[in-house]
Formats: structure tokens, C-alpha cells, sequence
């Protein structure tokens, strides 16, 4: 039996034996242009990708492969029919970055309501130090407390944000899934981005949620409020965001993710002009934690498919 990761780039870190236990053959490679996907896959029965590219045509070719592993949640790199066509079983991750995300998804919020960053940055420049008084109170902080946050997608990280908000004090209100009709316990977006004060995102980026926040749905949200993206670039528009961020009618925006990444292209919300912005790499899942648990669940998956079992198996 033989297996190759194509791109271990983002566990180098970590042990990853688990993963070649019980393999003939291991070959790793930190990274894989499209290019080179092909010739590193042939004559591989096991192919772990994270975001390496598996297209129709590579599968077609790839005559000896029997399993994909994607060492992540999304399956957008592989090409799920071609895989499905060719008798090759695909596996992926699955809530291993609950916690991570929903820290940073916290974090983020906390630090827009404080102004860490601006009492950050003040402090450096030495202000502090020629106040007139014994604290400086230069930038409005507020309380989570009694504020209202909107959330839409509401997955078990959905719901984990949800659960550490109310710790916090919040109310929680929650939109219906784009595309579906008003469920119990839910609220049309249109209805809700009027009364949060936090909008927080955790839906999968599809044909309904692509740019399901542009300048229509920013508008309806009240002047001073907040945005925190998490989930994936595509589903704020960028544009959008920056000019509610320049006219004032939001307080502040933090995002994890980009409609490019890495944004070797460049991106208006890396404009250091832009007002009141945190930007984070995508990392906002990858706690050490969050990525031994990719390598246990890999691992798991391996032995499953091994065994006949469906453990996280996404094409039969």
C-alpha cells in the first residue's frame, strides 16, 4: 500500500507517523503546483491532499488510486463526480476546529468592542506615557454584554460561537440557511441585519452565499455595528466592506479570509487606510489541537477505508 501527501506545509509541525502506520510506502511533499500533481499521484494507491488540486482529468489518469484524504473540511479542490466515476473513495475532516475558530471568532469580536488594537498601537507611540491623567480613554470601549449578535450558519461551530456569546452576555439571533425557507428558532437575513449589533458568519461559501453580504445587506445593519468573517472570503463583498468601513456606517470589520489566499494579487481590505479593519492569514483554525486532531482523523479515515467502513466518507 502505498500513500503520498502532496502538501503538508500547515502540520510540519507535528508528528504525522499515525498517518504511515500499516504503509508500504510514504512520501511526503510540502507543497505541489498543479502541475506536478499528476506525475506525484501515479502509481499511488493513497493520495492526502490538503489543498492541492485534484482534477477530473489527473483522477482519470491516476489508474492505481483507491483513496483520497483531504486533510480539511472543504472539498472544493477534488473533483467529487470524476472521483465518484473512477471508483475512488474520498474522506475528509470534520469539526476538528471548533474550538479554534470559535476562540478567534471571540477574540476578534473582544478586540473590535476594546480597541485593543488602537490602545495597542497608542501605548507604543508613547502616549500613554505623557498622559495627563493615570489611564488614557482615547478610543470608546464597549461591553458585549446586552449586545446582540447575528449569526449566520449555524454548524456545531455556528453554535459553539453562539454558546460562548451568551457566556458573554449577548442575544443570539440566528438567520435561516440562504436558499431555505424560515425554520423554528430562525429569522429571514433581511429580517435580522437590522437589529444585530455583531454579525458573525459560519456558512460554506455556494452559489446562494456568494456575496450573500454586499451593500444592500451592510445597509440594512445599524450604523456602528460590527462584521466578523471566519467562514470563507467570497461571501462579504470586499468592495462593499471597505466603503461601510470608510463612510462609518460600521464601527469595524475583522476577517480570516480573503476571496484570494494567500492575496499575492493584492486586496482592498489590505489597505492600511481602510478604518477600524483586523485581518487575520486563515489561521483562525489552526491551534495545535484543532491540527492533531486533523492527523487522528486522517489517520481514522485511513483505517476505515481499509476496514470497508464510511467514517467520514463523502463519495462512496
Amino acid at each position: 500500500m502505498r500513500a503520498v501527501f502532496l502538501d503538508s506545509t500547515s502540520l510540519d509541525d507535528l508528528d504525522l507517523s499515525p498517518l504511515a502506520a500499516g504503509l508500504d510506502e510514504w512520501v511526503v511533499y510540502p507543497a505541489s503546483t498543479p502541475e506536478q500533481v499528476a506525475e506525484r499521484i501515479d502509481g499511488f494507491d493513497i493520495v492526502i491532499t490538503n489543498k492541492a488540486i485534484l482534477t477530473a482529468e489527473t483522477l482519470t489518469q491516476a489508474k492505481s488510486l483507491k483513496l483520497i484524504c483531504v486533510v480539511a473540511t472543504g472539498l472544493n479542490n477534488v473533483d467529487l463526480e470524476a472521483a465518484r466515476q473512477a471508483g475512488i473513495a474520498v474522506y475528509n475532516c470534520q469539526g476538528y476546529g471548533t474550538g479554534s475558530v470559535a476562540q478567534h471568532v471571540m477574540m476578534l469580536m473582544l478586540v473590535l468592542h476594546t480597541r485593543f488594537a488602537d490602545y495597542h498601537r497608542a501605548v507604543q507611540q508613547g502616549r500613554w506615557q505623557h498622559a495627563e491623567q493615570f489611564c488614557l480613554l482615547d478610543f470608546p470601549i464597549l461591553e458585549l454584554s446586552g449586545r446582540t449578535l447575528g449569526i449566520v450558519g449555524y454548524g456545531e461551530l455556528g453554535a459553539r460561537v453562539a454558546e460562548l456569546a451568551r457566556a458573554f452576555g449577548m442575544r443570539v439571533l440566528i438567520a435561516a440557511r440562504p436558499g431555505s425557507e424560515v425554520a423554528s428558532g430562525r429569522i429571514a437575513l433581511e429580517e435580522m441585519l437590522p437589529q444585530v449589533d455583531v454579525l458573525s458568519l459560519h456558512c460554506p461559501l455556494t452559489e446562494q452565499t456568494r456575496n450573500l453580504i454586499d451593500a444592500a445587506a451592510l445597509s440594512l445593519m445599524p450604523k456602528g455595528s460590527f462584521l466578523v468573517n471566519a467562514a470563507r472570503g467570497g461571501i462579504v463583498n470586499e468592495a462593499a466592506l471597505v466603503d461601510a468601513l470608510r463612510s462609518g456606517h460600521l464601527a469595524g470589520a475583522a476577517t480570516d479570509v480573503l476571496t484570494q489566499e494567500p492575496p499575492r494579487d493584492g486586496n482592498p481590505l489590505l489597505d492600511p487606510s481602510v478604518p477600524n479593519l483586523l485581518v487575520t492569514p486563515h489561521n483562525a483554525w489552526g491551534s495545535r489541537q484543532a491540527r492533531e486532531a486533523i492527523i487522528a482523523q486522517t489517520a481514522e479515515n485511513i483505517s476505515a477505508w481499509k476496514q470497508g467502513q464510511s467514517l467520514r466518507r463523502v463519495v462512496p
